[in-house]
């Protein structure tokens, strides 16, 4: 039980967790609209996006890189396939567009993957490469423009709902959508993947020292072509929920949010030199920042310190992991 409860004080989630509901708290009393059943579907629903995000942005985190590419690799994925099923006049089922967007994504993450693991260069300059790669062939040789009407597929499943929530006082209705599955389903699946995998090790492995998970019969190449091959398609996952969702198709909708999440990821405690971190904890940072996003409104402080807030939140989980990580090394140093 001491075990339990010194290992429970010692990590990052159980601070984390603390912190989002003493702001919880806080906004209720301010607003005394945060713990409503409409506000937390509505918070439920714009963390869709960004934790799916984050699962992907965990992954490479965790393997000892800075991905910041699945931006624009989801932006161009569901671009190319919302454009082809446009012109094909295509009006099925979301499946379609679901595979195409899967095969899409599995290509480009293999383009990050390819480079990544057959060049010993850090893969934020990479990434930032591939980013601008992406995003120039879209806009240059798709010719990308806005799409306002999306294959009715997609239109239906980003207005299918599982419930809908309504606020006794005010009257507000909130809907869940059916995307929150996909959420659910990519966290699940990554979960798996990275506990009860010998992938799933080799990622944690690569973070921890690459020469090390090589010695111990990791092939480094395959895990980390393969990992960004499925980071791709979990990026274009979030960007076909996103798209669908808006029931429209905006390029340069989904452009700028990798600080974000990326910030989110850090501040739940994964590393930013790898080896270290948990999806409970990715989940708990992006909860906190969709909480400082939405909430402001509700406490009467004006959006454009959304900005201001997102920053200093980047500097703690940064400033967290830095500390983390100089504990570490003094530790080894010790043991040596």
């Amino acid at each position: 039980m001491k075990a339990t409860s010194r290992k429970l004080l010692k990590s990052n989630e159980f601070y984390l967790l603390l912190v989002i509901v003493v702001l919880s708290v806080v906004i209720q009393a301010r607003s005394g609209q945060f713990f409503t059943a409409n506000n937390l579907v509505d918070i439920a629903n714009a963390m869709i996006v960004p934790g799916i995000f984050a699962v992907g942005a965990f992954m490479v985190l965790v393997s000892g890189g800075i991905d910041v590419s699945f931006p624009a690799l989801a932006s161009l994925s569901v671009y190319a396939t919302t454009r082809l099923l446009v012109d094909a006049g295509y009006g099925g089922s979301i499946w379609v567009p679901l595979a195409l967007v899967v095969v899409f994504g599995a290509l480009l993450g293999a383009f990050n993957g390819l480079f990544t693991a057959r060049f010993a260069v850090p893969v934020l300059i990479i990434t930032l490469g591939t980013a601008n790669v992406f995003s120039g062939f879209m806009q240059g040789a798709l010719g990308s423009v806005q799409i306002p009407t999306i294959p009715a597929g997609m239109s239906e499943f980003g207005r299918a709902t599982l419930f809908v929530a309504t606020n006794p006082d005010s009257g507000l209705t909130s809907n869940m959508p059916v995307a929150f599955l996909i959420l659910v389903g990519v966290l699940v699946a990554a979960f798996v993947l990275l506990r009860y995998t010998t992938f799933g090790r080799g990622v944690y492995a690569l973070g921890g020292d690459e020469s090390s998970a090589a010695r111990a019969g990791f092939n480094v190449r395959a895990t980390k072509f393969w990992l960004y091959v499925i980071v791709g398609v979990i990026a274009s996952l979030a960007g076909l929920v996103r798209t669908s969702m808006m029931d429209q198709m905006h390029p340069t909708n989904l452009l700028g949010m990798e600080l974000m999440v990326i910030a989110a990821v850090v501040l739940g405690g994964a590393a930013i030199t790898g080896g270290t971190g948990t999806l409970t904890g990715a989940m708990l940072g992006t909860l906190l920042i969709v909480i400082v996003q939405n909430s402001m409104i509700l406490v009467g402080i004006p959006t454009f310190w959304q900005g201001f807030a997102l920053g200093v939140l980047i500097i703690v989980g940064t400033a967290i992991s830095a500390i983390q990580l100089t504990r570490v090394r003094k530790r080894t140093v010790a043991f040596a």
